[in-house]
């Protein structure tokens, strides 16, 4: 049986859906889930990651748990704690959706600090691990929906700056394959896309895909800084502004394990743009 935390998230829904299309026993949780969130054959318990006693009746039984690093709770989250429950339950294999800000941003409270430490205890936890590092999501560009639709118009900074953003499929698909298969033990993967990829670019993928044009508007840094701290923490907004606008070395890299995991390249970020148009009109 199968566990996935954090399932109402990007990755966690799908995750979710996949499993239970390939007919593998579920359970589903998160802090706040309803039955129109899991197909109807995945059991699903909420309880909360910050809570390891919560989790208990959720780990009973299963096998195999994806660990969701917590999202804004991650600095909460206690990992040994949560694997010595799981162990308890059943347990002997995690995979972990981290991210590529570990390696990138080892001097970020929140990469380096937080994640790394989740990562830490995750290899130390005697269970047999895969970490996931992705980089930018495409569906980060679900922010420009709103304004999309109502003005045809999008403003964003560093507009032809560009990093190899991942479909969050193509992390779904290999998430599964190391909860489902063999031979993903002890690997940590860095995950992204085919291709470099600017603000500018996927303006204008989205804008092929819909039919119509769509203005773009460069914002400044500053103005950019000042938008994200009405919804995130000031450390992680200096982290983010620094890692989309100068870009190092790693966050620049284009990976090839999604390839060598699936069998095939990752999917581009038109493609995205393509299947979730619905939401942009």
């Amino acid at each position: 049986m199968f566990v996935v935390t954090g399932a109402t998230g990007n990755v966690g829904r799908s995750l979710v859906q996949a499993l239970a299309a390939a007919g593998a026993e579920v359970t589903a949780t998160s802090r706040g889930i309803s039955d129109a969130d899991v197909p109807e054959s995945v059991q699903y318990t909420q309880a909360d990651l910050v809570d390891p006693e919560s989790l208990r009746p959720v780990f009973a039984g299963a096998d195999a748990l994806f660990l969701q690093s917590g999202g804004a709770s991650a600095h909460l989250l206690n990992t040994p704690a949560i694997l010595d429950v799981a162990k308890a339950g059943g347990v002997q294999r995690v995979v972990l959706l981290s991210s590529v800000g570990v390696a990138s941003r080892p001097e970020s409270a929140s990469h380096g600090g937080v994640l790394g430490a989740i990562e830490e205890g995750v290899r130390r936890s005697g269970l047999e691990w895969t970490i996931l590092r992705p980089g930018g999501f495409a569906s980060n560009a679900f922010a420009w929906a709103e304004s999309v639709r109502v003005e045809r118009t999008v403003a964003a900074p560093f507009a032809d700056v560009g990093i190899p953003v991942i479909d969050p499929a193509d992390i779904t698909e290999v998430a599964a394959a190391a909860l489902r298969e063999d031979g993903h033990a002890g690997q940590i993967y860095e995950l992204t896309g085919p291709e470099l990829s600017t603000p500018r670019q996927q303006v204008a993928a989205i804008a092929d895909a819909l039919g119509e044009p769509i203005g773009f508007v460069e914002l400044t840094r500053a103005k950019a800084r000042e938008k994200m701290l009405g919804s995130m923490p000031e450390p992680v907004v200096e982290t983010t502004l620094s890692a989309l606008g100068e870009p190092n070395e790693v966050e620049l890299r284009i990976s090839p394990d999604v390839e060598r995991v699936l069998g095939h390249a990752p999917r581009p970020f038109a493609a995205w743009a393509e299947r979730h148009i619905a939401a942009f009109r």
